[in-house]
């Protein structure tokens, strides 16, 4: 990397000029981070760059509001550099919007009335399984392995790790544990990025994890470090065919490929004449696995199978690509846009707004994928503001 002498540094701190703006750009970014505002293509940082100096204009996008700004840029640039993800302040950028969405950088965040959550799931799945409410009683007045009772435990309840030690504790230690929640902890998503759990797990089965750890792999997941570096993954480590970075976003709400599967489904309405569901899913799923059941938009594409020209096995084949980048490139894919397109006589967008209402314990009010995805986005160009001030 170049070195500033001192006397340029102090000229350039002085006539508010970037520290940046003569040295050699990287790569360039993927379509829905290259826009510029003053119309130029966005790239990555230098490759020339070293570890101090990409730490530090990391540390520079965090808000200022964060506590360790360089606690922080050190977890997210081990996750890039781990992940292969370009160094650009327009790919930190996103990553730092969506913490600052999930959690305000808080690394355990603090979850609102979490004992009234605990409570209302012990209780109606007590109510599933008939175990008498007496038990149940007898049962969290037990003392648990960190030696307060499970009720205290409840009661004090503030953040995310404390409720998954809680339940990880309770099918391991009480009488009903694994009755009530069959070795399954019902706390699916955690960390500064509320990262899917599911996602971690499968994730390292690909690719190696960054740090050792001793214990479960979910426990990562609700540390700062294992936040960072999943959230960036399943933001950032897969080929998003969008223009606009705002789906990306809608699509780490939803589901990776969301936004396009519901152009497709948009598509193939037109096609067919019929209103589909635009949220993205387009086959059912029963406990994270495609169902034998259709799906409304498997049943309409059946129904279109001798215009499309396609069996019932290649599209149910193309659909169980719906996950994966090779959709786009599938036959069904394919002829569904050529033939709506022909219909309308105008070309019809590959990427749509998930249409999905957003439901959880934690969400009080009513939010939708859409409104996620807007408001992550206004952190980003935030964000983007921060890294192009000068000085």
């Amino acid at each position: 990397m170049r070195r500033w002498p001192l006397y340029l540094l102090l000229v350039s701190l002085a006539s508010g000029c970037s520290l940046f703006e003569n040295e050699q750009e990287g790569p360039a970014l993927p379509p829905d981070m290259a826009r510029r505002a003053d119309g130029k293509t966005a790239s990555a940082w230098p490759a020339a760059l070293d570890e101090a100096e990409t730490r530090r204009r990391i540390a520079r996008l965090i808000p200022a509001h964060a506590r360790d700004r360089e606690g922080w840029a050190g977890d997210l640039h081990t996750a890039f550099a781990h992940l292969g993800v370009p160094h650009a302040t327009q790919t930190y950028c996103a990553v730092i919007a969506i913490i600052e969405q999930e959690s305000s950088f808080q690394a355990d965040p603090r979850v609102p009335g979490l004992p009234r959550i605990v409570r209302r799931e012990i209780g109606q799945r007590a109510e599933q399984y008939r175990i008498p409410q007496a038990i149940i009683t007898t049962a969290l007045a037990k003392t648990s392995p960190d030696g307060k009772t499970y009720d205290e435990r409840i009661a004090a309840l503030k953040t995310e790790t404390q409720l998954n030690a809680l339940f990880e504790d309770m099918i391991g230690e009480l009488p009903f544990g694994r009755q009530l929640f069959g070795g399954f902890n019902p706390v699916r998503t955690g960390g500064p990025m509320q990262v899917s759990i599911d996602f971690a797990e499968q994730h390292v089965r690909q690719r190696d994890y960054p740090y050792p750890f001793a214990g479960k792999l979910r426990n990562e997941v609700f540390t700062r470090r294992g936040g960072v570096y999943f959230g960036a993954a399943i933001l950032l480590d897969y080929p998003a065919p969008y223009d606009q970075i705002v789906y990306r976003f809608a699509d780490f709400n939803a589901g990776r490929y969301s936004s396009r599967n519901a152009a497709f489904q948009a598509a193939l309405g037109k096609l067919s004449g019929q209103k589909l569901t635009l949220d993205g899913d387009l086959l059912r799923y029963e406990n994270g696995e495609p169902s034998t059941s259709q799906s409304e938009v498997e049943a309409v594409a059946l129904a279109l199978g001798k215009q499309l020209e396609m069996s019932r096995p290649q599209i149910r084949r193309d659909l169980l690509l719906e996950k994966s980048a090779a959709f786009s490139r599938s036959p069904l894919q394919q002829r569904v846009f050529a033939q709506a397109e022909a219909a309308v006589d105008k070309p019809l967008p590959r990427q749509a707004m998930p249409q999905i209402n957003l439901k959880s314990p934690k969400i009080t009010r009513q939010l939708t994928t859409e409104w996620f995805a807007k408001r992550v986005e206004g952190r980003y160009r935030t964000c983007l503001k921060r890294g192009s001030r000068k000085g």
